[in-house]
């Protein structure tokens, strides 16, 4: 799939970013240790039949740079309200999955004019609100990643973002997957930078004044970010819409691409 990629000087680091299609301008924001290789090429198609779509490598991941810590949740919406001045954005439609849904939530309430609507998939909003992933989930996210290799921390990783029975029933899907994280995996130090994030990060009492359209997406399966916190962003944001896809977890806009970017197009209008 064709698109352009440059680099923008954002926040004092250089931030790697990708367009695709024409149209109003749509900012996708991606989770924990993952970067633009790591978007579903098929519902990045669909998505840019209609939008001028943007994805971008957060700070340490992919081909952005390895910034020193310690890094934030804000520290990173920050970011991306910098990438859109790059942009010449005023404002834009934003997704952020996982991790980037989190993100997504901080610019929604700390940049609240630059976001239109907004679209959170398989995420939370952290603290001690969430629901958290079981404790064998959460030994393989914190395993040392600089004792195996790259390669294995993707194949232990599909594990985390799919059902077991489609892991098996796909493998050239999965070699697809592996493959694209192995083009620019994160270092084990920024990745830490990242999780660490995460860990520090909550808004669930913040969430009464966010205003914003929102969509909220999840999967039945979700081992990494029970659907439970999906529920429980629903609860807090006003007029928002939750969808919960059965059989499908945190993967899933490589499990079922087609269904939620249709989704999110019907959506975003």
């Amino acid at each position: 799939m064709a698109y352009r990629e440059d680099r923008a000087r954002v926040n004092g680091i250089g931030i790697y970013y990708r367009e695709y299609g024409e149209g109003d301008p749509l900012l996708l924001i991606m989770g924990l240790g993952g970067n633009a290789d790591w978007w579903d090429k098929r519902f990045l198609e669909m998505l840019a039949e209609r939008y001028r779509v943007v994805t971008f490598d957060n700070r340490g991941a992919g081909r952005s740079e390895r910034a020193p810590g310690p890094y934030s949740i804000p520290q990173m919406a920050d970011d991306a309200a910098g990438l859109m001045d790059h942009l010449g954005w005023e404002s834009a439609h934003v997704l952020g999955m996982s991790m980037g849904g989190m993100i997504a939530q901080e610019l929604a309430l700390n940049h609240s004019q630059r976001v239109r609507k907004l679209v959170l998939v398989v995420t939370t909003c952290g603290g001690p609100d969430q629901v958290p992933a079981s404790a064998e989930v959460l030994q393989i996210l914190y395993m040392p990643k600089d004792q195996v290799t790259p390669e294995a921390i993707a194949r232990s990783t599909l594990y985390l973002l799919f059902p077991k029975r489609f892991i098996e029933e796909n493998p050239e899907l999965m070699d697809e997957i592996v493959a694209a994280n192995l083009i620019a995996p994160i270092e084990p130090r920024c990745f830490m930078e990242q999780l660490n994030a995460v860990g520090r990060w909550g808004c669930r009492s913040r969430l009464k004044d966010l205003d914003k359209p929102t969509l909220i997406i999840t999967g039945s399966e979700d081992i990494l970010i029970p659907p439970e916190n999906s529920r429980i962003l629903a609860e807090a944001i006003a007029g928002s819409r939750l969808v919960e896809y059965p059989g499908v977890a945190h993967g899933l806009i490589s499990q079922i691409p087609e269904t939620v970017a249709r989704e999110v197009l019907d959506f975003l209008g």
